[in-house]
């Protein structure tokens, strides 16, 4: 028996909940009535203290007869709205063929859909589980990781996963995510002793200290990629003095990193490396490194052929496999099972008037109870 739900008036219901993150409260609420008449036991759980929590969380489990099990998981919050946009960013609209508002592609859309895509799936296909976080697009420490204890404690763990983040590019369907690089963020502090311009000898300028060590890090070359990693890259996001006198010598100097690595890296051994570089040239520099994610690849196998078989069977495309882009809560989740990425197209996610056109979630609804009949044959 399957039931029926608009993910259009569902999308709408969750935009029409601001959830800048970390999203609790109404926008969880929203979703939980949707999951509870479609037979899903919902556990909402707040996870984590201050500075990085609380955190609410959601897992959402509907049981079948099929011993498989079937993961969709995603994030209720989102980025704030800024200033500038047409209409009210949480007040969802649909004007032409779009429905603006935020979250619209990033992703409560597609949110929407997949629960349209349960409902239509009957209930003893096979067992469905949603784990949705409050805390995508913050700092993610109290988010699908603390999901993924609750459902150890729990005894659960899903056969495959996809996360509904928007990885098409220019129409639903061209690209779904079967990896993503590593992300390490690395805090470089020089120290120096402050003193008169006039009297340097008297000082120690850490300025040119740091410069050489930002150049030695920018002559390094990390790898030139590989079969399904673009090559890995160190870009320099910060340069800090705090220096407002023009006839002082600071006594410090600091600068921030970020480096991007495909799976030929580990995150702790990148910042061993920039620690060694760094001490090359000044030996009491601090090293503070922050590794948000390793890379990971889902090699193409059965889960990504599904993907592309309910991708073709709906738009006659065949989908890119692709490892671009940045970070997602993927980078968490391959831990427990094969993972992908595959939702709504991203040319507005994080943008002012962010929009998803109304035939895509239908579509989109389509694609996803065509993944979960075919994970379930």
């Amino acid at each position: 028996m399957t039931q029926h739900v608009d993910p259009l008036e569902l999308a709408k219901a969750l935009i029409a909940a601001p959830s800048v993150t970390p999203a609790m409260g109404a926008v969880f609420d929203a979703l939980e009535a949707a999951l509870t008449p479609l037979g899903f036991t919902v556990e909402r759980f707040i996870d984590g203290v201050e500075p990085d929590g609380p955190v609410e969380n959601l897992l959402a489990v509907r049981t079948g007869k099929n011993r498989k099990h079937f993961g969709f998981a995603g994030h209720l919050d989102v980025v704030p709205p800024g200033v500038g946009w047409t209409g009210d960013a949480f007040a969802p609209e649909v004007r032409g063929d779009l429905l603006y508002g935020r979250g619209a592609v990033d992703m409560k859309g597609s949110i929407a859909a997949f629960v349209a895509a349960a409902a239509a799936t009957p209930a003893e296909a096979g067992t469905i589980s949603l784990i949705i976080t409050g805390d995508e697009e913050g700092p993610a420490i109290f988010g699908t990781r603390a999901l993924m204890e609750h459902m150890d404690a729990r005894g659960m763990k899903p056969d495959m996963i996809v996360v509904g983040e928007p990885t098409s590019v220019n129409r639903l369907g061209d690209m779904v995510k079967i990896g993503r690089r590593g992300s390490v963020n690395i805090w470089i502090d020089v120290p120096g002793t402050q003193g008169h311009v006039a009297y340097p000898h008297l000082a120690d300028n850490p300025i040119p200290k740091l410069v050489r060590i930002m150049a030695a890090i920018d002559a390094v070359a990390l790898d030139e990629g590989n079969d399904w990693f673009q090559p890995s890259n160190i870009e320099f996001t910060d340069v800090d003095v705090g220096n407002g006198a023009t006839n002082v010598i600071p006594a410090s100097a600091r600068a921030r990193l970020s480096i991007r690595f495909n799976d030929q890296h580990k995150g702790a051994d990148l910042v061993a490396m920039i620690e060694r570089i760094a001490h090359d040239v000044e030996p009491n520099a601090k090293i503070l490194g922050k590794i948000s994610g390793e890379a990971f690849l889902t090699p193409p196998g059965d889960l990504s052929e599904l993907v592309a078989e309910a991708i073709h069977a709906e738009t006659d495309i065949v989908p890119d496999m692709s490892t671009t882009g940045g970070t997602s809560d993927a980078r968490f989740l391959h831990a427990l099972c094969p993972v992908v990425e595959f939702g709504l197209t991203n040319a507005t996610m994080h943008k002012l008037d962010e929009a998803v056109a109304v035939e895509d979630l239908h579509r989109l609804t389509a694609i996803y109870r065509g993944i979960l009949m075919r994970a379930f044959l």
